[in-house]
């Protein structure tokens, strides 16, 4: 059995046609796949069961896919998820020109250290840089042209 670390600390989680082994200490308890609080020994109805199972062939399927896709198109997509952080910030009212700037560079450091390898996600992912950096430009010369805490301008 594997694990996996989230901020919360470290799960177990099995492999895909590996079940845990019978009466493991380490093993989750129906009541674990439930979200009982731990040591309830509480069992799954029919309904909670067929749901889990039903979660578990989504969570194989997503991963098929995941595996049937270039490594580098999946990184491009995931690397897009930055520049949609940075317009937000760049979109408010008071923009966040320090979160922004963090996204962008973010997206900058994918572009510049995995560039060719990603592979057909590359063009949209170097014109979304291309973008944001002339955005955080105009912005950020907006911003710094008004007195603090002065709306924008409409329009």
């Amino acid at each position: 059995m594997s694990s996996l670390w989230t901020p919360s600390g470290e799960h177990p989680v099995d492999r895909p046609g590996a079940g845990p082994a019978s009466g493991s200490a380490d093993a989750p308890t129906a009541a674990d796949a439930a979200g009982a609080p731990p040591g309830t020994d509480r069992e799954l109805t029919p309904e909670e069961r067929a749901a889990a199972e039903e979660y578990g062939r989504q969570i194989d399927a997503a991963r098929e896919q995941l595996l049937a896709a270039p490594a580098g198109l999946v990184v491009g997509q995931q690397a897009l998820q930055f520049y949609e952080l940075a317009a937000l910030h760049l979109s408010q009212p008071e923009p966040r020109l320090d979160d922004a700037r963090i996204a962008i560079d973010a997206l900058a450091g994918v572009v510049e250290r995995v560039g060719p390898r990603l592979g057909e996600a590359e063009p949209a992912v170097r014109q979304a840089l291309n973008q944001l950096q002339l955005a955080f430009v105009e912005v950020s010369g907006e911003a710094g042209a008004r007195a603090p805490g002065e709306p924008p301008s409409p329009g």
